[in-house]
């Protein structure tokens, strides 16, 4: 289903002094860094190793004589193709990786090629669509209807999403093929949303996504079938699908946490307008997850510091772990609910997420 046209309006006076404290400890801790907002040095450091590791995971992987090395580093090609996309192309489609807005597309739409997932479907989907209607119901696609996941109290419930919590991660791992086969064609058709949010939504615009679709398959299959001739073509599309299942379950069982463990869903309210300000629905909604280490962070793209990133999205996650005690502060101040879990924790929380919407449960 599309989403409704009614327009959405937050109380912007419920959230301005909320607004000005954080925009005022942003631009201190920036001036006390002398720093800037857009990725540095490190950063495209980073970008040029993850590169340079896809690219050697795929060269070494045409290179393999025995199916079972094939699979290993098709499989690391894939993996390192997820992370360029989770510390690249997020930054990116919120325009903070480089200034030049024109810049960033083109890097989304030459990253995005190993993973096949449009750049500018997503950038819609996750910049337009979710971060400002986070868990509003048929606004936020991220937990749009698929008749087999109930994510929402408002949703249909069938019987068999009572077993939904053991179930959950083959859904997951279909997430990414599913995208790139069959959602990311009707984004691009307008069944989900006004085609006119491309940046070019006319003939220009299916010429670069069919060349972007195009430029995925010969990478993913017709290479590796040209130099592998003794691999079944077959068994490449295996592997290029279980590669893909892997990775998208990993990225998303670290990702759909940060808004589940919270539960807290809406619906779109008479006349559109919510009684509560923007920001607030971001803590209302989101929360920060750790692991043990920093630096396993950092090379995850900051994707564990999920409220940090809805509260600052036009800041580069190099900043995030800095900016994280800034935001615990400022939600001690104004006395908002501020969540940090562990790792554990967040799986905790997503089996009783899962297990209490798969009860029929209603807000």
């Amino acid at each position: 289903m599309k989403p409704n046209c009614l327009e959405l309006i937050y109380d912007r006076q419920q959230d301005q002094r909320l607004k000005e404290s954080l925009e005022t400890a942003l631009a201190e801790y920036l001036c006390r860094h002398q720093d800037h907002r857009y990725a540095d040095w490190g950063m495209k450091f980073k970008l040029v190793a993850l590169c340079l590791l896809c690219a050697g995971a795929y060269i070494a992987a045409l290179h393999q004589t025995k199916l079972l090395f094939f699979c290993l580093f098709y499989f690391f090609f894939i993996t390192f193709a997820l992370l360029l996309a989770i510390n690249v192309v997020h930054d990116a489609s919120h325009n903070v990786f480089f200034r030049s807005p024109k810049a960033n597309k083109w890097l989304n739409f030459w990253i995005t090629i190993p993973l096949g997932i449009d750049p500018e479907c997503w950038r819609i989907r996750h910049v337009l669509q979710h971060h400002p209607y986070t868990n509003v119901e048929f606004y936020d696609l991220d937990i749009d209807y698929n008749g087999v996941l109930r994510q929402t109290p408002f949703q249909v419930h069938h019987w068999f999403m009572r077993y939904q919590q053991y179930y959950w991660p083959l859904v997951a791992a279909m997430t990414f093929p599913t995208i790139v086969w069959c959602f990311d064609w009707q984004d691009r058709l307008g069944m989900k949303f006004n085609v006119c949010k491309f940046t070019y939504p006319g003939v220009k615009g299916w010429l670069v996504f069919l060349l972007s679709k195009m430029l995925h398959i010969i990478l993913a299959f017709v290479i590796p079938a040209w130099v592998c001739p003794q691999f079944n073509f077959w068994v490449i599309v295996l592997v290029y699908c279980l590669s893909q299942m892997c990775s998208s379950l990993i990225f998303v069982i670290l990702i759909l946490g940060s808004h589940w463990a919270k539960a807290t869903f809406y619906q779109a309210p008479p006349q559109g307008r919510f009684e509560h300000g923007k920001l607030q629905h971001a803590f209302y909604t989101t929360l920060n997850w750790h692991l043990k280490y920093a630096w396993l962070e950092y090379w995850l793209g900051g994707l564990n510091l999920h409220l940090t990133h809805h509260l600052f999205p036009g800041v580069s996650h190099r900043h995030y772990h800095k900016l994280t005690p800034i935001v615990a502060h400022i939600a001690r101040e104004f006395k908002l609910d501020y969540q940090a879990l562990s790792l554990s924790g967040l799986l905790r929380s997503q089996q009783v997420f899962l297990r209490k919407m798969g009860q029929n449960y209603r807000q």
